[in-house]
């Protein structure tokens, strides 16, 4: 393992509205940061969910949504989501059996019905993906956990702190064109992101005096940050 799964991160024009809604929805603490982002807790201690943190951008999402969340409901219909703020795009049909709605910046995300033996809430974190198997491949050799491929993609299982059941990549045709409005973190096993350069990361952005990480991005140009261990920060 060269890191593990941190925590997940949402670009905003308005960090308290967005995470006013996600908090919301997931039962979370909204948490004021002091310079314009907000963060998400969940509440319960015992939680294995981390924070969600929504950072505030100047420029307005443009571009389809390539990193969602799955949520499963805890009813049979997404009437609180829809109350709390989201819009639905796509209602259950022939081809698929989940609805699909936005968040008040337009994000898509996916609800599903509730399942026994399953809590609801998130439990996938999904990215369209041009070779869903290499991807999550080479994300399996950087957080650990198995590789599972279907007809339909391929996820990670039981990778180094990722909070949720799944990781799930999906074939897509189409590549990435603009900047991801969701991103994750990785906190790093050793002082700097070498390993992941030499792993085939690419190094976007280097630590500066006022951002302690190093910004990088995934064989498909996905973009993630990367922190040094707590103890060394």
């Amino acid at each position: 393992m060269i890191a593990r799964f941190k925590d997940l991160c949402m670009d905003a024009t308005d960090a308290f509205q967005l995470g006013g809604f996600w908090a919301g929805i997931l039962d979370g603490e909204l948490v004021d940061t002091g310079d314009g982002d907000t963060r998400i807790d969940p509440r319960a201690a015992a939680s294995k969910a981390e924070s969600i943190w929504v950072n505030t951008v100047p420029e307005p999402r443009t571009g389809k949504t390539r990193v969602h969340l799955d949520l499963r409901l805890a009813g049979p219909e997404p009437d609180a989501l829809l109350a709390a703020g989201a819009r639905l795009v796509r209602e259950p049909d022939a081809e698929i059996s989940w609805w699909v709605l936005a968040d008040p910046e337009g994000n898509q995300f996916c609800a599903f019905a509730p399942r026994e033996g399953r809590r609801p809430g998130v439990f996938e974190l999904v990215v369209d993906s041009a070779d869903p198997t290499a991807q999550a491949t080479w994300w399996a050799g950087v957080v650990g956990g198995r590789v599972q491929t279907t007809d339909e993609g391929a996820s990670v299982i039981g990778a180094g702190g990722f909070p949720w059941d799944r990781w799930v990549f999906d074939p897509v045709p189409e590549r990435k064109r603009v900047k991801n409005r969701v991103h994750w973190d990785v906190e790093l096993t050793g002082p700097d992101a070498r390993a992941l350069i030499a792993a085939g990361a690419t190094l976007l952005a280097e630590p500066t005096e006022a951002t302690r990480w190093w910004v990088l991005a995934d064989p498909e140009g996905n973009e993630f940050c990367a922190f040094a261990p707590r103890a060394a920060q």
